[in-house]
Formats: structure tokens, C-alpha cells, sequence
């Protein structure tokens, strides 16, 4: 016990001497010399290193205005719209057999979306992808909400057109996509996530891009690229210049989380302003073939149809097949042909070639430049619609007020819309915007075919159709 106390008795007198003599010959010699200078915490740069001291600049270069989106921004926001598609999934079960009505199962679903005013009498265009499963759809403008009309849909594009009743509206400025350039600045204008009228700034990162989304037989993809950031509930705004010119519709994000991620894309507006005014005019859309596909000319392709691979520039695209007696055939042209212009349109990849056919209709004329060999030839060719005549094709719908509803031929059966509250259809609980393809099992193509079964029939029976939202539907009824 002795030795411990001694221990600790000579660690303490030890410890003491020692922090004595520092504070001795250290400290109080620099307490004595007077204040010190504080320390300055320097901000490190990674980009260069001073070698000098110089003078604060300015952080904008000298000679370079600052970018300001204000006046754009303030043009573009009060031409974009808010947009609710507003759905109800029916449920039918075994009980509808004895009760003969859909039990009502389904909820009312509304997902959102935006759109642009096109002209002061209230036609509106979106994305197609947007109002696709509605069986009503409205317009949140200045604070007040519209029922809209559908006028017209383009899957091809993913572009559609709705109409409200309203009259002055603020149309937006058309611009061009063709005089667009990569590097430019432009805005997205819509309504991300129910935020109305949000505006985000970016560059024009690239054009003509196909990316391979639209689920269409002969999809239109020369998609403008741009880091403005664009998230759900864009769909349908406007892309604007600095100007505040509309230059495209947004439409996609490139993303693994559904949130933006700095891939956005948007339809170029020349393309737009034709599907619209196909819509208005017609119904439907005007599309010209030649009457065969193509395909991106690169080394696999190249080397595929024993064409040279030994160029240093694969431009233009291939043609890959073609149609027995149709425009390209009849023109002279061949499988591995390298289609390099369309008319003075220097053609050099697959989106670009669909985007110079989207502005043509059945029956224009044009002209090809191709390359077979070591020659250039062209060819002269009148362009086809898909039934393979140079017609303008026109949307029919039959109105029948006995059926209450109406009715039109599709390539997978007979869609029905605008139905009334009496009409029987509505009744046996068939949705607005559903397709019948079979009744009682027998397959309808024609309009016609339905309008005369309902006309006839009582008794037990079911439809099997398509619903707005793609799900293939069986409704169970009875007609008395």
C-alpha cells in the first residue's frame, strides 16, 4: 500500500515539472511577443493553381450576357394546360351472369398530364399516352376546370388532340424543330408531379434520336434530346426556345427510378403541327410508304447484304425489303440499295428518314437518291397510304341514336365511345373507349354487325373486348 501511494505521489510531481517548464519556455514567450494574425481559410480549386495573387473577377465572362428565361417563361406557361384523365376499371365477376349488370367493382382512377393550347378556339394537343385510357378527360385552365373532347389520337407519334368549348385563348408561338440546334437553350414548361406551371431550363442535348418506345406497326421516332429536366406529369407540355417559341411536345424520360435522371425527350414541333392538322382536318393521320423499310446503314448491316465495309463513313440508311409491286419496286429500287436523299433532304439515319416521310401524304411524288454500288442513281416514286393506294384516308364513325352510342371499325374490332346514359350498351356496364371484338364468341369487325346484334338479341351473353387501359375484358350481360 506504501509503495502505490509513492508511485502516484512521484507521477503527479513528475507530470507537474513537465507541464511547468513548457508553459515556461514555450507558451509564455508568445503570449509576451503580442496578437498573432488570424488563419484564413483559402477555398482549394482543382482546376488551377495560383501562382500569383491577382485580383477578384467578375463570375460573369466579360462580353457574355447572363441567360434569362423570364420573358419565354412568361409566354410559354399561359398557353400549357393541366390535364386530368379520368378512368373507372369495372370488375365482373360469376354474379353478373344472374344479375346481368356489372357489380360496380372498379374505382375511378385519374393520373395527369399537361398539353398545349394550339389555337385560340380551344384545340389543345398532348401525348397520346396521356388521355389514351380516359373515359372522360378534363382541362384545368386558369383555374377553372373543362370537359374536353377527343378529337383525334396518332400512336405513331404519341401525339393526340383534344378541344374545350372556350373561345381567345392564348395560343402559343409555333417555331421550328428543323432550325433547332444541338447546344441551344431551350425550356420544358408542364405540371410535374400536380406542380402547375413548372418551368425548367436545359440545353438541346441532341436530334433525331430513336429510341425505340412507341408501340405502334410503323412508329414516327426523331425525338429531340434535351437535360431541361422533365419528370411524370409533363407529358404533353411544351418545349419552348428562348424566344418562347413552342419547338416540341415533351413525351419521354430515359430513367431507372421513373423520376428524370438527365435524359429527356420531346417530338419535334414540325411534326406536331402536321399530325394536328391531319387530326382536325381528317380524323386520322396521313402516312406515306414507299412501300418498303429500311434500316440503319453501319458495319453489321453493311457486312450483312456483302456491301463495302471497308468506309470510313456509313451515310444514309439500307434498304432492307421491300413490297411485291409497290412504289419502291416499280421505281427500280433493290435490297441493299443506300437511300442517301429524299427530295434535297440529306438522309443519314433510320429516324431521319421517317421524320422526312411524316411530312408527306399518300400520293405526294418524290424523288430518291440512292446509292447501288459505285453509282448514284435516283428515283422518282409516288407515295402510298397503308392500304397501299396514293387515297387520303378519312376516320369513319356511325352515330346510332337506337344503340345510343358510337361506333368505329379498328384494326382489332369495333370501338365504342360517346355513350349515352339510356343506351343499352351502358347498361350492361360496357366502359366508354371499349373495343368488342367478339360477342358470344363470333368475331365483329364492322360496326354494322353490332348495331344489328343488339337491334335482335335477348337473352344471356357476353362481350370480350379491349378496355382504355389495354386489359383485355370479358362483360357477361343480358338483354331483355
Amino acid at each position: 500500500m506504501k509503495n502505490t501511494l509513492k508511485i502516484v505521489i512521484a507521477g503527479f510531481v513528475a507530470g507537474f515539472a513537465g507541464a511547468f517548464t513548457f508553459y515556461y519556455y514555450f507558451v509564455k514567450p508568445v503570449l509576451l511577443a503580442g496578437p498573432q494574425t488570424e488563419a484564413v481559410f483559402n477555398p482549394v480549386s482543382y482546376n488551377e493553381t495560383p501562382l500569383a495573387s491577382t485580383p477578384p473577377t467578375s463570375s460573369i465572362p466579360v462580353g457574355v450576357a447572363p441567360v434569362d428565361f423570364s420573358e419565354a417563361a412568361s409566354k410559354a406557361t399561359q398557353s400549357v394546360v393541366y390535364i386530368n384523365s379520368i378512368s373507372r376499371g369495372a370488375s365482373y365477376t360469376t354474379w353478373d351472369w344472374f344479375f346481368g349488370e356489372a357489380t360496380g367493382g372498379g374505382r375511378t382512377q385519374v393520373s395527369s398530364g399537361s398539353g398545349v393550347i394550339f389555337t385560340a378556339d380551344g384545340y389543345i394537343i398532348t401525348n397520346n399516352h396521356v388521355i389514351e385510357s380516359a373515359e372522360r378527360i378534363e382541362v384545368n385552365y386558369n383555374k377553372r376546370n373543362y370537359p374536353a373532347e377527343l378529337i383525334g389520337t396518332n400512336p405513331a407519334t404519341d401525339l393526340a388532340v383534344i378541344k374545350i368549348k372556350e373561345t381567345g385563348l392564348p395560343a402559343i408561338d409555333i417555331g421550328s424543330s428543323k432550325n433547332l440546334q444541338v447546344g441551344e437553350w431551350v425550356i420544358a414548361v408542364g405540371n410535374p408531379f400536380s406542380l402547375a406551371s413548372t418551368v425548367t431550363a436545359g440545353i438541346v442535348s441532341a436530334k433525331g434520336r430513336r429510341i425505340g418506345i412507341l408501340e405502334d406497326k410503323f412508329p414516327i421516332e426523331s425525338f429531340i434530346q434535351t437535360d431541361a429536366a422533365i419528370n411524370p406529369g409533363n407529358s404533353g407540355g411544351a418545349l419552348v426556345n428562348r424566344s418562347g417559341e413552342l419547338v416540341g411536345i415533351n413525351s419521354a424520360i430515359l430513367s431507372r427510378t421513373g423520376s428524370y435522371t438527365g435524359y429527356a425527350f420531346a417530338i419535334p414541333v414540325d411534326i406536331v403541327k402536321k399530325v394536328f392538322d391531319d387530326l382536325v382536318k381528317y380524323g386520322i393521320v396521313q402516312q406515306g410508304f414507299i412501300g418498303g423499310a429500311v434500316v440503319e446503314y453501319n458495319y453489321e448491316n453493311a457486312k450483312k447484304y456483302d456491301l463495302d465495309t471497308k468506309t470510313q463513313n456509313y451515310v444514309g440508311v439500307l434498304l432492307e425489303s421491300m413490297e411485291k409491286n409497290g412504289p419502291a419496286m416499280e421505281a427500280g429500287l433493290k435490297p441493299g440499295d443506300i437511300i442517301i436523299r429524299i427530295n434535297n433532304e440529306v438522309i443519314n439515319s433510320q429516324s431521319a428518314f421517317e421524320e422526312e416521310l411524316s411530312y408527306h401524304y399518300p400520293g405526294d411524288k418524290i424523288t430518291i437518291t440512292y446509292v447501288r454500288g459505285n453509282a448514284t442513281k435516283t428515283a422518282s416514286l409516288d407515295l402510298v397510304n397503308l392500304n397501299g393506294t396514293t387515297e387520303i384516308l378519312t376516320r369513319k364513325i356511325v352515330k346510332n341514336e337506337v344503340l345510343g352510342a358510337q361506333l368505329e371499325a379498328t384494326q382489332y374490332g369495333v370501338k365504342v365511345f360517346k355513350i349515352q346514359e339510356n343506351s343499352v350498351l351502358k347498361k350492361i356496364g360496357v366502359p366508354e373507349n371499349f373495343t368488342i371484338i367478339a360477342i358470344n364468341r363470333a368475331r365483329v369487325k364492322d360496326p354494322e354487325e353490332v348495331i344489328e346484334f343488339f337491334a335482335k338479341y335477348r337473352g344471356r351473353g357476353a362481350l370480350y373486348g379491349i378496355n382504355s387501359s389495354r386489359q383485355q375484358v370479358e362483360i357477361p350481360f343480358v338483354v331483355r
